[in-house]
């Protein structure tokens, strides 16, 4: 008997290490998996050199058996080595568009639901696929499956096209048996998941472009135009003539854009980079968050999509048979809003010490009454996953009722913020032609 150092994941999702006696490494993944365990590495102790080829092994060998399990184990290196020789990516598109990854799930779905078998659907896929980048991945999984990987175990080792949701609800229906249905239920997310993605997104490009192009007019107008009124007003009413306030306002800031227009890139070059530091930041994240949510027009739409994709994506994973602490920390990860992260960390929190989830809902003070009372009716009477997903479709509903109100009423105000603009530097520069004309109309009477 040798010793084998593991690293598994049990029930719960929680990783697990230490040290389990077996005849073989096979043997060792058996009891691991008799145990209720899902080993991730198996490597014998005192040899670290080989944890990631063991790791690839125990995948494939973990379910093969006989001579498919030992040319998987054989195989180990080489993938290690295809693996290294294909690390150089820069430049190199490795991301699957969402749009691309909800087809491929939906086709996939139908053609298991039509009888063809797991195998025989990604070869159709993988043969009828345009995008280079999915079209790889599609051939990788088959390449796994066949040589006795789970469906769920290749698609883990895509992070990029694959996230966890993803990959857990795969898990569940392949234990569960029930593949086809779970696949319907991940296409169906995918597709109201963009369909909420794309209305929040028509809300904020209106004000963007507007906003956008309202400060290329003011550049323009005050690094091109401005300056030949200065020399026009110079020539007409003589050096040393005051000027209007607004006017003399103006003129200076078009001088000190045209005369230190580097410093003027520099800011806004360091403004940027400083943005970026502050919200890729932990506390920059939580306070742009909080924000978002407070913000006067926009805070209600990033509450109402946060609580819709906080309730389908805990709904959806507990329906397909996640555990619920596991899917508790899927959501979390997905959550999008780190208010909303940090709450169901709390209630993953509660759950696990056996509490209900209201409680730490409530107390986050994101969610509103009608929600916390759906969730209670919900878990008093065992059908919290339906429930979630009422709430998910009545909040995308709401997304859609707030987009078009905000819509409404952000072009007016986009269009009269335009006007503002544009119309204070036209009148700053008729002004002094104002007084100009005023002047010569007292010679003239005189």
């Amino acid at each position: 008997m040798a010793k084998f150092d593991y690293v598994a994941l049990d029930s719960r999702g929680q990783e697990s290490r230490g040290v389990i006696d077996a005849a073989s490494t096979n043997e060792a993944v058996a009891a691991l998996r008799k145990s209720g365990y899902f080993p991730t590495s198996v490597t014998e102790a005192g040899k670290g050199g080989g944890v990631a080829v063991a790791a690839v092994a125990v995948k494939a060998a973990g379910k093969a058996s006989g001579a498919t399990a030992v040319a998987a184990v054989a195989a180990a290196p080489k993938a290690k080595a295809k693996a290294k020789g294909q690390g150089s990516t820069l430049f190199k598109k490795t991301n699957v568009d969402g749009k691309l990854l909800m087809v491929f799930t939906r086709q996939l779905a139908t053609l298991i639901d039509a009888g063809l078998p797991l195998l025989k659907s990604l070869d159709v896929l993988g043969k009828q696929e345009k995008d280079p980048v999915l079209k790889n991945i599609i051939t990788t999984i088959a390449e796994g499956v066949q040589g006795g990987s789970t469906f769920s175990e290749t698609l883990g080792s895509h992070p990029k096209a694959f996230n966890r949701l993803y990959v857990n609800m795969v898990k569940a229906g392949e234990l569960g048996g029930v593949l086809e249905i779970v696949l319907n239920r991940l296409a169906e997310f995918q597709e109201k998941a963009q369909k909420l993605r794309n209305k929040v997104k028509s809300a904020m490009t209106y004000p963007v472009i507007v906003l956008s192009i309202a400060m290329l007019i003011l550049v323009f107008l005050l690094a091109f135009i401005v300056p030949k009124f200065k020399q026009i007003f110079s020539d007409l009413l003589g050096p040393g003539k005051p000027l209007p306030a607004l006017t003399e306002f103006i003129m200076n800031l078009s001088a000190n854009i045209v005369s230190n227009w580097y410093i003027v890139l520099g800011l806004i070059i360091a403004l940027t980079i400083g943005w970026k530091m502050f919200s890729s930041s932990a506390k920059g994240r939580v306070m742009l968050d909080q924000l978002a949510l407070k913000l006067p027009l926009f805070g209600d739409l990033t509450r109402k999509s946060s609580i819709s994709r906080f309730s389908r994506t805990l709904g959806t994973l507990v329906t397909s048979g996640v555990p619920i602490l596991q899917a508790l920390i899927i959501t979390r990860e997905t959550a999008g809003n780190s208010v909303i992260a940090d709450a169901v960390t709390k209630v993953h929190d509660a759950v696990k010490e056996g509490e209900s989830i209201v409680t730490p809902l409530e107390a986050c003070g994101v969610f509103p009454p009608m929600v916390i009372s759906m969730v209670d009716v919900g878990e008093e009477t065992g059908q919290l996953p339906d429930m979630l997903l009422k709430v998910a479709d009545v909040f995308d509903d709401e997304v859609d009722n707030t987009v078009d109100a905000l819509t409404s009423l952000l072009e007016p105000l986009m269009i009269v913020f335009l006007a503002v603009v544009v119309g204070t530097i036209v009148i700053a520069l008729f002004l002094p032609m104002v007084d100009l004309l005023k002047n010569m109309g007292n010679q003239t009477g005189g």
